[in-house]
């Protein structure tokens, strides 16, 4: 909740000041310190986190057009199938600092840092320092940020740059001016460029925010909003103009896409297919589940509680209750505020982001991961830093202490429920902490009656239990080395689907030990020694079907290798035409066994590269190396 405050009246001795006791900076300091040392410390054990990714860092390292596109392999035949803003943070470091697991990853968290500070930022400057901190904490200890923040998906470029909109945002209402609400447009739009359509689901709350409360005339907020549009488009549309005007000769196929499209790609497969369901080139997926909770075929049922399911809850659940009823407290004691309170307008903020993308993630019937949950986080860690500092200032009145003592109660359960769904992780833990929680929230209920010092001590306890569950999954979040396309939050490494070392044995239909479709391994000394030989020669030192399997070959002999049909398999991409011409033209030097498993079967896309392997297995000769068939297109 949020200070109420009329824009006449002298700061009253609810509403924060900008002034920073000088206690704040060295706690702030201890905050980024510990955060920095949570999303570094053993880094390394991840290895190459999600490979795909990683060969194209690897790929922008060598080649600059590689890096501009975001193409998997140096040789520029495919990009990956997201817009490239992230991988030219990890290309660059590659390119500094040499390819490593290590170079790649250390960006990540790094992000998670400036996340962590700019959360701080944005909500001190409506509810004081206190609940910046608070939020901050938050934030670096939500089980989903500990997991993209040391991992090498595109969710870590975007949080921060929506946590920077968000900070933009604020600025704006408070100057009532275009020139924040550009930049606050600038950010998302290079989150666009990050991860596209997901970016944008902030823009009616930012919209919102900055109509109802900013201290100018209608007129001037509405243009002042077009403003911010704009520089939305042209941050993010710039990019899309560049590849639709660069001849497609001339650049690589835009993976993802059936049309060799980025407006296609940014549309439909990344797009309103996410969200309908209707994906082409998907593998797996479903139908879309009904508002009381229906099926989403492969990636889970959808309905009001998809959040706290066993796919999602582990990332992001924690706090999640409490954020929605620090929401309503907000809207109940800023009812009567006048239209320019600024605690409103970040309430409208905060909560905003949190309703909408709730929403859209728990109805959206499309592809979806659980640490797609990460881009909750930062609306939880504003409204619950927030709440907590606003109510504690409230507490003589009855309402207030009781939502106080209600909400610490309420995340009391919510951990008690998900540290059980672990009933082999900590089993002490969740009887401790629902014990010490109900008794920390009994006690805030009739902290009023208490002297200062016991009543500070209940607030240090009830701030311990707020955070020690999801702060202690963190930390094994963090703990755990995750590998593969779809991390999860947690303690158990198992629990990651397609991770290094994965998949099936056999020829160009079937595979060889690489990954497969989301997993990936690296070959075998052999292997790599063959592929490494004569490499100067061929434009690929080999072709393989699927993403994932391209990257471990790419990464493991340092030379570009063609993902055939990117990375589902199902992209058209080459023609069989032309791969027997780069065939003819010792363009290629290898094919590989692909390792493609289809979970849930190939719903659309091209079969393209089936006809490739099969003609290549008519063709060609097989041999075994380090069990990986290879042919030698050559011979």
């Amino acid at each position: 909740m949020t200070a109420v405050v009329t824009p006449e009246a002298a700061p009253s001795a609810l509403v924060p000041s900008r002034r920073r006791p000088p206690w704040v900076r060295p706690v702030l300091a201890a905050l980024l310190v510990a955060t920095a040392a949570l999303y570094l410390w053993g880094l390394g054990a991840s290895g190459w986190a999600n490979a795909f990714y990683s060969a194209a860092a690897q790929a922008g390292s060598l080649s600059w057009k590689a890096l501009f596109f975001g193409s998997s392999d140096a040789a520029n035949g495919i990009t990956v199938d997201k817009t490239p803003a992230a991988l030219w943070v990890m290309s660059l470091s590659a390119r500094l600092f040499g390819v490593s697991s290590w170079s790649v990853l250390v960006p990540q968290a790094l992000m998670g840092v400036g996340s962590t500070w700019l959360m701080y930022a944005t909500v001190r400057r409506t509810s004081g320092s206190a609940a910046g901190l608070i939020a901050g904490a938050v934030l670096t200890l939500t089980p989903a940020a500990a997991l993209i923040f040391r991992f090498n998906n595109p969710d870590a470029l975007l949080v921060l740059l929506l946590v920077a909109a968000a900070y933009c945002t604020v600025r704006a209402i408070e100057k009532a001016g275009p020139k924040w609400l550009v930049l606050a447009g600038t950010a998302v739009g290079f989150g666009f460029l990050a991860k596209m359509l997901q970016a944008t689901l902030v823009l009616p709350a930012f919209a919102l925010a900055y109509l109802v409360a900013a201290r100018t005339s209608l007129g001037k907020r509405l243009l002042h909003l077009l403003a911010g549009l704009a520089a939305v488009v042209v941050s993010a549309g710039w990019y899309l103009a560049v590849v639709a005007l660069w001849p497609a000769a001339d650049r690589p196929y835009i993976g993802g896409s059936q049309n060799n499209s980025l407006l296609e790609l940014t549309l439909g497969y990344n797009g309103f297919g996410r969200i309908t369901g209707d994906e082409t080139g998907s593998v797996g997926g479903g139908s879309v589940g009904g508002p009381g909770g229906g099926s989403g075929g492969g990636w889970g049922s959808t309905g009001l509680f998809r959040l706290f399911g066993s796919e999602m809850a582990g990332g992001i659940a924690w706090l999640l209750p409490a954020a929605v009823l620090a929401f309503g407290a907000g809207v109940w004691f800023t009812r009567r505020a006048p239209r320019t309170d600024p605690g409103r307008g970040a309430l409208l903020i905060w909560g905003g982001w949190l309703v909408i993308t709730a929403a859209v993630f728990s109805f959206m019937g499309g592809i979806i991961h659980p640490y797609y949950t990460i881009a909750l986080a930062p609306a939880i860690a504003a409204l619950v830093g927030t709440a907590v500092v606003q109510l504690w200032r409230l507490r003589t009145d009855p309402v207030a202490a009781g939502l106080l003592s209600g909400g610490l109660a309420l995340t009391t359960v919510t951990t008690f429920v998900l540290l059980r769904q672990e009933p082999s992780w900590q089993p002490w833990l969740a009887p401790c902490m629902l014990v010490a929680g109900l008794c920390s929230a009994v006690g805030l209920f009739f902290v009023n009656q208490f002297n200062r010092a016991f009543a500070r001590s209940l607030a240090v306890a009830g701030m311990v239990t707020l955070l020690a569950g999801t702060g202690a999954y963190s930390v094994a979040t963090a703990a755990t080395p995750h590998t593969g396309a779809i991390p999860s939050a947690g303690p158990a490494s198992g629990r990651n689907f397609g991770g290094m070392g994965g998949g099936m044995r056999g020829g160009p239909g079937g595979g060889g030990p690489a990954g497969g479709l989301l997993g990936t391994t690296l070959p075998g000394s052999n292997l790599t020694a063959l592929l490494k030989a004569g490499a100067d020669g061929y434009t690929w030192v080999a072709a393989t079907v699927g993403s994932n399997n391209a990257a471990g070959y790419q990464l493991g002999s340092g030379q570009p290798v063609l993902a055939v049909g990117g990375f589902n398999g199902t992209d058209p991409y080459p023609t069989l035409e032309q791969f027997e011409q780069w065939v003819r033209n010792g363009t290629i030097h290898y094919f590989l066994g692909d390792g493609m498993t289809m979970p849930g079967g190939r719903s659309s896309g091209s079969d393209l590269a089936q006809q490739i392997a099969d003609w290549v297995a008519d063709h060609y000769e097989p041999t075994t190396v380090d069990g990986v068939v290879v042919y030698d297109l050559t011979r």
